[in-house]
């Protein structure tokens, strides 16, 4: 039986590149149960230190969640999950997400990542395929290709 995983991406501010991702793969982020979140404060099982404010809701805090759309709790299931961490990133990641844009050319998609905070690190190639590499908002390294 195929087993589901997801990707995990330590953060210093999760909703904001929750946010981010979710915009640059054409994702959404996972919704929140705000109502959950008020009862389980109101029981006693989680305090306002918990929580935080995004976007006018209540969240939890330090974790957010993007998916392709499909909320759906199947082995084939994609997810990343952004959580807080309280040391910021300082070396080179050991693993990266490739993003494929073939609807824009590459370098129409390296100049609108960089226009929403992205960082240009450099290019590569390997016979036909063309690649950059970046880093996003927090520089967690990332490649785009066509």
């Amino acid at each position: 039986m195929a087993r589901s995983i997801q990707i995990v991406v330590d953060t210093q501010a999760a909703h904001e590149l929750a946010d981010w991702w979710a915009e640059t793969l054409n994702w959404v982020v996972e919704p929140t149960d705000e109502a959950f979140i008020r009862r389980m404060l109101d029981e006693g099982f989680a305090s306002d230190s918990d929580t935080e404010e995004h976007r006018g809701q209540i969240v939890w805090r330090g974790a957010a969640a993007i998916t392709p759309g499909d909320l759906g709790d199947g082995p084939s299931r994609q997810r990343i999950l952004f959580q807080d961490v309280p040391e910021a990133k300082n070396v080179k990641n050991r693993l990266h997400i490739d993003v494929r844009m073939p609807e824009v050319p590459l370098g129409q998609a390296r100049d609108a990542l960089l226009a929403r905070g992205a960082t240009y690190l450099e290019s590569g190639s390997q016979g036909p395929h063309h690649w950059h590499v970046m880093a996003d908002p927090e520089g967690n390294e990332f490649c785009v290709s066509g």
